[in-house]
């Protein structure tokens, strides 16, 4: 079947056709050009990215350049560059074999449109023209047959008529006689133009129209082969660069896998050991010697100051405490040896009273600020606004068990819209045309972070109701996980766990000089429990422990996500709840 036969007619139809088709490679051109200017924007934002990260060259001498994650992290960056370039290729390609193709195509497609629209134009007007012959002609044999007709009846009315003259009657009837031969001449001519016209018409509608159709008809496929090529090219042009982009994901995970944190630590030690020795235990001082002295020994001066003990030592860099050094607190161990004294030579000053031990301790635990006594201080150090101890005890309670249910309320209208935003994702997901599931990806992942704030507060809230003495029975807000916006269990081991609840490790614990460690009694065991995962309990009051370890449970998990555990050695610490299965006693 082809257009020709079919749709002789509808010339009209068939004009607009191909024209909507033209139309169509010419928006699809447009579509390709704008990808390629996302491609090239998505390539060019990626290569400031890697540049902007990238080591300058002045720094390529720090230490740290020579740790593996360091050394990897370049690695990535580089891959990175790899793969925008991948991405300009891809733009580069698209632009010349779809957009600049298919636009010189389409030039020839409409320039050889234009002259199958002007042959069939031309055809029109010729058969146009000839008709209007055929109609002149027409008219001209009917009036001159009228004249003819009136001629003769003039003749025959003159012939009869008694008083006409034989000359007028001759004159009548040559007259009619003239009016048919002319009449008769312009018979044949509408009868030749008849004949024309119809040769022409005919040739018109089965031969020359049809075969302008018939060119068109192919003019229209062979745009559609060409533009179906073009929507192959657009995923083909992307498949082509796949393979090389899965090598720069590739190297991505191999400069994952290349790290070694082992080596990295030794690198650390290698550059920032210092090569002291550590400093040795505290001598015996037996100032009882200086009652069987003589009272003119000259060693009966007083020492000036706590360094003046150290005797033998007082000439040496002790680089713990020397202010040279300025090493910021951090790096100090929680319980310092001081420093070694030597037997001092006569009595004791009344400066250091009868411990002169003591008051040096009491200088050195100065050097060690700030001072926090235990663990339990560490991990609940809530600030004055937020928690609301400016207040008395009864509006505290009050003031914080209201803003734990208005915690609750908001974090289950979020938990709520995250269940409608799940259930509207998955109809989209079954029912594409009403709508687009990746449009629903921004709302899932603000409502997620919004819940994880949410349970971060009230988990820090609940601490202080607990302490304000509130009852939180009916406060607990258990946590969900959601299948569809990706929000994450808060006990889960690759869950993100509340700040709050966290001890802060960028602060190390310094003990001080006192008896907050001694005064507290071993507690009893309140049950065991078993390491699911392993913990390198790298922050300070954590405890590490290994896979399948068993553990005393020494305080049960307060809301907090932790869980306080002694090893058989009495070693205690905190561990992540969710890393273990715990036990208690009845």
């Amino acid at each position: 079947m082809d257009w020709g036969t079919e749709l002789w007619d509808q010339y009209d139809i068939i004009e607009k056709h191909t024209q909507s088709g033209l139309e169509l490679v010419e928006k699809y051109v447009k579509f390709v050009k704008e990808r390629t200017e996302i491609e090239q924007n998505y390539a060019k934002q990626l290569r400031n990215l890697s540049k902007k990260y990238n080591p300058k060259r002045s720094g390529k001498d720090e230490p740290e350049c020579r740790l593996s994650s360091y050394q990897s992290f370049v690695d990535i960056l580089n891959e990175m560059n790899d793969y925008a370039g991948q991405r300009e290729l891809i733009a580069e390609n698209m632009m010349m074999n779809i957009c600049i193709d298919l636009t010189k195509y389409l030039q020839e497609l409409k320039q050889e449109r234009k002259t199958y629209l002007l042959d069939a134009k031309k055809a029109q007007q010729n058969l146009e023209s000839t008709y209007k012959q055929l109609d002149s002609s027409k008219k001209r044999f009917e009036r001159e047959w009228r004249e003819a007709e009136r001629a003769a009846q003039y003749a025959e009315k003159t012939d009869q008529d008694i008083n006409a003259t034989k000359a007028d009657v001759e004159k009548a009837k040559q007259q009619a006689h003239m009016r048919a031969h002319v009449a008769e001449e312009c018979k044949n001519d509408y009868a030749a133009q008849l004949q024309k016209y119809n040769k022409e018409k005919n040739q018109f509608y089965f031969s020359d129209m049809p075969l302008i159709f018939n060119k068109l008809q192919d003019l229209d496929e062979r745009r559609v082969r060409k533009v179906a090529q073009g929507y192959i090219l657009f995923s083909d042009t992307e498949k082509h660069v796949m393979p090389i982009i899965g090598k720069c994901l590739e190297g991505i995970t191999k400069a994952g896998t290349n790290v070694d944190e082992k080596n990295d630590s030794l690198i650390v030690i290698e550059q920032n050991k210092s090569g002291f020795e550590r400093p040795g235990d505290v001598e015996f001082e037996d100032y009882s010697q200086g009652i069987n002295r003589a009272s003119s020994d000259s060693s009966l001066g007083t020492p000036k100051g706590p360094m003046d003990l150290l005797g033998k030592n007082r000439n040496k860099n002790f680089w713990l405490f020397s202010k040279k050094s300025k090493l910021s607190t951090s790096t100090l161990p929680p319980f310092s040896t001081p420093p070694v004294p030597s037997p001092a030579n006569g009595p004791n000053s009344p400066k250091f009273g009868r411990d002169p031990l003591s008051y040096c301790l009491k200088e050195i635990n100065k050097t060690v600020k700030p001072r926090i006594s235990s663990f339990r201080t560490l991990r609940r150090s809530p600030t004055v606004t937020e928690d609301f101890a400016h207040l008395p005890p009864e509006q505290r309670r009050k003031r914080l068990q209201q803003k734990l249910e208005d915690i609750c309320k908001e974090l289950q209208k979020e938990v709520d819209q995250s269940e409608a935003l799940g259930k509207m994702k998955d109809v989209y997901e079954k029912n594409p045309q009403m709508g687009d599931p990746a449009s629903l990806a921004p709302q899932i992942n603000q409502t997620s972070q919004n819940i994880e704030r949410l349970r971060g507060e009230l988990n820090k809230y609940e601490t202080w109701v607990a302490e304000a003495g509130v009852r939180g029975d009916t406060l607990r807000y258990k946590s969900h996980t959601f299948n569809n916006n990706g929000a994450h269990d808060l006990l889960s081991p690759d869950g993100a766990h509340s700040d709050e609840s966290t001890p802060d490790t960028s602060q190390a614990i310094y003990a001080e000089f006192d008896d907050d460690f001694e005064d507290e009694e071993l507690t009893a065991p309140i049950g065991k429990c078993t390491a699911m995962y392993s913990f390198p309990g790298a922050s300070e009051g954590t405890i590490s422990m290994q896979e399948g370890e068993v553990l005393s449970v020494v305080e049960e998990d307060k809301g907090d996500g932790w869980t306080r555990v002694r090893r058989s050695n009495g070693d205690e610490g905190y561990i992540p709840t969710s890393y273990v299965t715990v036990s208690i006693n009845k």
